[in-house]
């Protein structure tokens, strides 16, 4: 209930901020499980793709945004849980697990899972390695895995900064991929790097990033002891896209024209 009433509050105030353009809506099932995997740039990522969709979107998100104390600290946790964001304990060696069977039990549901294969939001605007999280996700529900593009979050919203820019951004969904081929092979660590790389191949197919075959966390790890993020190899010294394939053309995607407004009648 409290989600719906966030939305029909929220989300013409996020329209009106962000003014998100959208092309592939209609990929989006209107009933059933579905896993929809997306690039990440920001913060308000999450915010940004649950109010472009119609159904409720389900993410995970870290304990700590649920524990504050005080006002600030309940309005905090009433917003990330009115969004749809579920609270999981990101800490210690069974955190990856515990996101799975988050995911799982949304799926079983017939819900709609939010998932970021990275694993955390890009340092520098580049696409990072995929964690093979969503790959197990896909094969152990055998729900279809749709590639979400999020475009000019991260310039609305830098690293950094807590506050947005009301700039435009943009959400491309691709169409649904289906790995029921692959059923009963979530142990097999090639298996599942192979999916994760042709969700990773589709997620550069539609937002135009330059691709990085190394984890964002790592990237990360360099860039804060030290390194400038252009020292950190791209596809062009390696692999030119996920799984070791040339990289697509493509560009970043445009916003849709505005039309131009004319001059205001009188009378």
């Amino acid at each position: 209930m409290f989600y719906w009433v966030l939305r029909v509050l929220v989300g013409p105030l996020l329209r009106a901020y962000f003014r998100p353009w959208v092309r592939g809506a209609h990929h989006v099932p209107s009933s059933g499980p579905a896993i929809l995997a997306s690039n990440h740039l920001a913060v308000i990522d999450s915010f940004v793709l649950p109010i472009v969709i119609p159904r409720k979107v389900r993410f995970i998100g870290k304990a700590e945004y649920f524990t504050g104390r005080g006002i600030t600290g309940r309005l905090k946790a009433g917003f990330f849980r009115g969004v749809g964001t579920i609270p999981v304990d990101r800490g210690g060696g069974k955190a990856s697990e515990a996101a799975l069977r988050t995911g799982l039990a949304v799926l079983e549901e017939g819900g709609l899972f939010g998932i970021y294969p990275e694993g955390t939001r890009s340092p520098d605007g580049r696409l990072y390695r995929g964690k093979t999280g969503v790959a197990r996700l896909a094969l152990e529900s055998g729900a279809p895995v749709i590639p979400v593009a999020m475009i000019g979050t991260d310039v609305a919203q830098p690293l950094g900064r807590v506050m947005p820019s009301p700039r435009r951004v943009g959400v491309v969904i691709g169409e649904p991929l289906d790995f029921s081929r692959y059923a009963g092979m979530e142990n097999d660590r090639f298996i599942l790097r192979a999916v994760t790389d042709e969700i990773m191949y589709a997620l550069m197919s539609l937002s135009g990033q330059e691709y990085v075959d190394m984890y964002a966390a790592t990237a990360k790890a360099r860039i804060a002891a030290g390194h400038r993020p252009d020292e950190v190899p791209s596809a062009e010294h390696g692999h030119g896209a996920p799984g070791g394939r040339p990289a697509p053309e493509v560009q970043v995607p445009l916003p849709p024209e505005e039309p131009e407004q004319g001059p205001a009648s009188v009378g």
